[in-house]
């Protein structure tokens, strides 16, 4: 017998009229079961037995063992298999539905896995079959019946109870081809999560990277902690707050953009060992490495430096692409990313004279930066100093060929303000930035523990400020009373959450690894 869709795939291109039409065919199915009696939405609850997975993994294992003692007998084969039989309550999402009069074969989708059901007649009876009929692809059914191979070979459940647990009003967009508009796949990640199987493995498996990094960490002694999001200062790192008001309290106060300044505090309480992951928000702008909100996650660790920092780094590294992707060589675009060497180790200035040819190590001072500036087309402004300009040359001729990972090491003290000085090069300071694929995904410290050398600092950056920088840090004065009561040595770090996911899930762009991207208003 031949067999028929039930349903035109739907295109994104629907104009709203038809999406309209469609959708009110649909509310006259739901008012005609709800007329009967048969209202999906009454339904509170379905106790599932299995996933779709676990059912066709159960059946594969109880059929081998079964061909064992079968052997080569298929009558013995097929009557151990039916007094064994598997029964299940599986739940899911209709995605296809193919019509074979009165028998159908649905798949059926959870989080886990699709699975075809075999749905007859015979089996639900007459009157349950023909409401059957009126569903849609998109419902949410409920399936109580047996596990089974088809003659096709295709593991599937053989329904004897089928229940309309939810009702879709809006169809979904054309199965066979999913869902490819990136905007509407933004806008709209729940469909996007239903109908592109693999942007749901990439957020399962940010799940994975997130809570294998929490198991190292915690092995290593580590606190989880939490500290505000809302602040009187928000300090830390170089941006721009979003600003908003506390009625309570009657006070301006500002999204946080870093976690570093509160979680010194707890080092200097004596916690020694502390880990944040959290949301931070920069007033900045979007593109394929950024988004105003995102996750970051930074740890500070007593006794230890920035070398400390790098150790860490590189076995955290290994232990999550060993424990999320089974390896620790990960394709990333053309490349292929080994995390499992060490990672090189340059200072910026061997970096930018690696890059660029020019050795600021021979640079005297800021007028001869900002001529070598302009010799290699940098552009800088007036306020910049030799630190700053060493930091432009690195940005625009080393950061696009650092694809291995590689730590930058030794920053100019200018760009640098929470971070101890170098003893025997006290322009420059105790950090590292690691960088993989071109792109930061960490930058850490040998933490400023000087209370007079950090008082100094703030004041550097507020005439920063004051010249025009919108990105400097200000004085906190709370922070520097702790520092007063006295901060042990420490290393410090900050990690990008969302573009490690990146690089474990071979994402392009950090909207791909956001459940909900920050996107403009339709009605702007």
């Amino acid at each position: 017998m031949s067999e028929e869709i039930l349903e035109t795939p739907v295109e994104e291109e629907l104009s709203q009229e038809e999406v309209n039409s469609l959708k009110q065919i649909r509310i006259d199915k739901l008012n005609a079961l709800k007329a009967k009696g048969a209202d999906p939405f009454e339904i509170t609850r379905f106790d599932v037995t299995s996933s779709n997975a676990k059912a066709k993994l159960s059946y594969e294992t109880l059929e081998a063992a079964c061909k064992v003692q079968a052997g080569d007998d298929e009558e013995k084969l097929k009557q151990l298999l039916d007094e064994q039989r598997i029964d299940v309550r599986i739940a899911g999402r209709i995605m296809s539905w193919r019509d074979m009069g009165k028998a159908n074969f649905i798949d059926v989708r959870d989080k886990t896995d699709r699975v075809q059901v075999y749905v007859r007649m015979n089996d639900i009876g007459e009157e349950e079959f023909k409401d059957f009929k009126t569903w849609d692809i998109g419902d949410i059914v409920g399936i109580d019946g047996y596990v089974f191979r088809t003659r096709r070979g295709e593991i599937s459940v053989h329904a004897h109870k089928i229940t309309l647990l939810s009702k879709s009003l809006l169809p979904l967009p054309e199965k066979w081809h999913g869902l490819t508009n990136t905007d509407v796949r933004y806008r709209q990640r729940y469909t996007d999560l239903i109908c592109n199987p693999e942007v749901k493995e990439t957020f399962i498996k940010r799940s994975q990277i997130i809570s294998s990094i929490r198991r190292y960490l915690d092995s290593q002694g580590f606190m989880e902690v939490e500290t505000p999001m809302l602040v009187s200062n928000a300090g830390g790192a170089a941006a721009r707050p979003f600003e908003t008001h506390y009625n309570a309290l009657n006070e301006d106060v500002k999204l946080r953009i870093s976690l570093e300044l509160y979680l010194k505090r707890l080092i200097v309480g004596g916690l020694e060992r502390v880990y944040e992951i959290g949301r931070v928000f920069r007033n900045e702008g979007v593109d394929a490495r950024h988004n105003p909100e995102f996750t970051l996650m930074e740890l500070y660790q007593a006794y230890t430096d920035y070398h400390g920092m790098m150790e860490l780094t590189e076995n955290m590294f290994r232990h999550v692409a060993m424990e999320v992707c089974g390896k620790t060589c990960v394709p990333y675009g053309e490349y292929e990313i080994d995390l499992g060497k060490p990672f090189e180790r340059l200072t910026m200035i061997d970096a930018v004279k690696k890059y660029s040819g020019v050795d600021f190590a021979k640079v005297k001072d800021t007028d001869e930066a900002k001529a070598l500036a302009k010799q290699h087309h940098v552009e800088f402004e007036d306020r910049h100093t030799k630190g700053d300009i060493l930091n432009l040359f690195f940005e625009q001729f080393v950061e696009e060929n650092l694809i291995q990972p590689t730590f930058i090491m030794d920053h100019p003290v200018e760009i640098s303000p929470l971070t101890k000085r170098k003893p025997d090069a006290p322009d420059y300071v105790e950090r590292f930035e690691l960088f993989i694929t071109g792109r930061e995904m960490c930058n850490a410290y040998s933490e400023l523990n000087d209370p007079i050398d950090q008082r100094e600092r703030f004041a550097e950056q507020e005439k920063q400020f004051a010249a025009g920088d919108e990105e400097a840090n200000h004085t906190d004065e709370d922070f520097l009373r702790a520092l007063e009561i006295g901060m042990p040595p420490t290393g410090g770090i900050g990690y990008g959450i969302d573009r490690l996911v990146m690089l474990l899930t071979n994402s392009p762009a950090i909207r791909d690894v956001l459940l909900f991207p920050t996107m403009k208003s339709l009605d702007k």
